[in-house]
């Protein structure tokens, strides 16, 4: 997507000039190419002769001023801005989209409900009368409209920001700026909708530091929703210390999981924001598990148009590829639960899952003692990113949504949200990338020893695979409240293939090929400071896994042997300590960051890291336990444990177990035969009787992995 884009701006971005020379022109909201709403923040090189045109229209008066205008009046389509002074003569090509998209993320969503009423910017705007979409007054909203709103706030000493009255309040409180300066916290603020989706832009009053954060956030979500707007769209350290904050319910995985669409309304968040103030010096991302995805997708598919530095907290490299291990979760919790005498012990079940298991924290599904990261954490997720005919999103809105019955119509699964992406197929469901062929669940736990080679056997002949999409029924207890208690099926297993031998699924083809040059996936293409900060939650069994961070480090070692730009932070939370938020020092990091970088430009992102920029951790208090090079020895390599890496023990998943890589993302495994397995020794001391080696034969026909 990254490449698509670039492309695209040199076609329809590129200046034209005359012999006689060129004078400066250029775009500074945007890439001329993905303009939207009709304006554009111009910058133009002044002269004593300057003339500016817009399609043949003189607007030089606006420049009267200064160098740079916001520039109105655009058609949608092709425009063409030309400047000339004198014989000097350059022109610009702009491309002018709605602003309620698409720039480029392909045909939108419907159906898609309204919120523009629950978020106070009132009814959304008709724009149809045949019965599609929201219905208010007048007639129907299929695309959420409403115009923008701006108002002014104050943050009160009790901690909550409320309406700015016409005389300074009693209980306003005070905020200490970056620069030491103490002022009254009262913030402007412009709210609206552009691409669809409920964006904020805050910034304190009168006091902006010309810093921005674009606040994103987590959460899963399979679209058809116009969302709301998160709580870190007023958040209080960033406005408190002068940073204009930026956010959308587009840009927040709890409303879907198209980062195409995110990353494109990302871009126009961003467009908006630097048409009302200018270009700030630069913008951090900030932002939690998808919030945290987001930018390191955005960093990858945008470079610094979007964020010019990224503080992602309990991230993963992306959303996309954690579905081929989190689909593993029931098959496998199954397979355990129907064997108690091996797996009564509950810890032990991270011999197969790979994550984190636990005797003694509390089991939500049972109330009892004894859980796993795949129960606690992960349980859910199949049937919400895979089966069609379930869905959480039970939001009244959908009762004022026409024509009737149309959520019914919808297919619910992360392969629909971006099926623009993955495509669709010939049954008319979107095409799915997850596969289990060839995988040996347990490999590891075999080899260990934790696992006879029978019990490894009758794991994989018996762990099954998912349906397809098509023949997928609706789940049962607990994600259907009415069919509990009787209908109790945690594991989805009426969604599952079993057996003995189980089918295994192939993922399609066409979809992998697809997601994998989409941009969706993180390949590690990023060039722009990174703090990689989380939380330790293991011993919680946080879904938030922390072997995570490093995944994505080796997937940037994997592209170019370069992971400079990124440290990765861990802050102890560990049950009876406290949870000490490092975001303001990451913070702090990144300013010296990236004042290095605007003083040194040729020394580059890796060249300007200040002392602080480093692999770090911390205890639960926040004081320093070790920094610098060696830290987080033993994970990506074969030293010995540095000291965090022995502060903080990782865990894995059941793809890791099965042989793969710590990075994860292999779709579909290259294949090779149950023989050349045998003869390289993958089963460690097992040497495999001719009556085993058959029956993994028959378990894998086409081969095992070969990671």
């Amino acid at each position: 997507m990254r490449t698509i884009i670039l492309v695209s701006t040199l076609l329809f971005g590129l200046p034209t000039a005359s012999h006689g020379g060129s004078v400066g022109l250029e775009v500074l909201s945007s890439a001329p190419d993905q303009v939207t709403g009709g304006d554009a923040l111009i910058s133009v090189e002044r002269g004593p002769r300057l003339k500016v045109t817009r399609n043949g229209d003189d607007i030089t008066a606006l420049f009267a001023d200064s160098g740079t205008a916001l520039v109105d009046g655009l058609k949608v389509g092709e425009n063409t801005i030309t400047a000339t002074n004198g014989r000097a003569r350059r022109s610009l090509r702009l491309v002018n989209h709605p602003v309620g998209g698409p720039v480029f993320s392909g045909p939108q969503q419907y159906p898609f409900v309204c919120k523009t009423e629950r978020s106070g910017l009132g009814p959304p705007v008709v724009d149809n009368q045949d019965g599609q979409g929201y219905r208010v007054e007048g007639g129907w909203s299929r695309d959420c409209f409403a115009p923008r709103v701006t108002d002014r706030l104050y943050r009160s000493t009790g901690g909550q920001f409320k309406p700015m009255p016409a005389t300074r309040p009693d209980d306003m409180s005070q905020t200490t700026l970056l620069d030491g300066a103490t002022v009254d916290f009262v913030v402007t603020r412009e709210r609206g909708v552009i691409n669809r989706f409920i964006y904020s832009l805050a910034v304190l009053e009168g006091h902006w530091n010309k810093r921005a954060i674009y606040r994103f956030d987590g959460g899963v979500a399979i679209g058809h929703d116009q969302g709301t707007l998160g709580g870190s769209a007023l958040d209080p350290y960033g406005l408190g210390k002068g940073y204009a904050i930026l956010h959308s319910s587009g840009t927040r995985t709890s409303t879907h999981y198209n980062l195409i669409l995110g990353g494109e309304t990302a871009l126009m968040v961003k467009e908006r924001f630097i048409e009302l103030y200018g270009r700030p010096l630069y913008t951090v991302g900030v932002g939690g598990s998808g919030g945290g995805i987001q930018q390191y997708i955005y960093g990858q598919n945008h470079g610094s148009r979007i964020i010019d530095a990224a503080i992602p907290q309990y991230s993963y490299p992306d959303m996309v590829t954690q579905t081929i291990h989190v689909g593993d979760c029931e098959l496998l919790e199954r397979y355990m639960d129907q064997h108690p005498d091996k797996w009564a012990q509950w810890d032990r079940r991270t011999a197969l899952i790979g994550m984190n298991a636990s005797d003694t924290v509390a089991n939500p599904y049972t109330g009892r003692p004894g859980s796993t990261e795949c129960v606690k954490g992960w349980r859910g997720l199949t049937p919400l990113s895979m089966n069609p005919k379930w869905t959480d999103d039970n939001d009244p809105e959908w009762a004022r949504m026409d024509p009737p019955g149309v959520k019914d119509a919808v297919h619910w699964t992360h392969w629909e949200d971006v099926k623009n992406v993955y495509g669709v197929g010939p049954d008319g469901y979107a095409r799915s990338t997850w596969d289990n062929v060839g995988v040996q669940y347990g490999l590891k736990a075999l080899t260990d020893g934790v696992i006879t080679p029978a019990e490894f056997l009758d794991l994989n002949a018996t762990a099954g695979s998912w349906k397809e999409a098509r023949d997928m029924v609706q789940e049962g207890c607990p994600f259907v409240p009415g069919a509990c208690p009787a209908d109790f099926d945690p594991w989805s297993a009426r969604n599952a293939h079993q057996g003995d031998p189980a089918p295994r699924r192939t993922g399609d083809a066409a979809a992998i090929r697809a997601v994998q040059r989409s941009g969706l996936v993180f390949g590690g293409d990023i060039d722009i400071p990174i703090i990689d900060w989380r939380h330790y939650l293991e011993e919680e069994l946080d879904m938030h896994n922390s072997h995570q961070s490093f995944a994505s480090r080796q997937r940037m070692l994997n592209h170019d042997r370069d992971a400079r730009n990124q440290v990765i932070w861990f802050t102890d939370a560990r049950p009876g300590g406290a949870r000490f938020d490092q975001t303001p020092e990451a913070l702090q990091v990144i300013d010296e960051w990236m004042a290095g970088i605007r003083a040194n430009p040729r020394r580059g992102v890796a060249g300007n890291r200040p002392a602080s920029a480093v692999d770090r951790c911390f205890t639960t208090d926040g004081a320093q336990i070790a920094a610098g090079l060696g830290v987080w020895d033993g994970i990506l390599d074969r030293r010995a444990p540095g000291a965090c890496t022995r502060a903080f023990p990782l865990y894995s998943t059941s793809r890791i177990v099965a042989g793969g890589p710590i990075e994860g993302g292999v779709y579909a495994c290259r294949r090779q035969p149950v023989e050349r397995a045998v003869a390289r020794g993958l089963y460690g001391s097992w040497r495999p009787s001719a009556q085993e080696r058959a029956r993994l034969k028959q378990i894998f026909p086409t081969g095992v992995c070969d990671y």
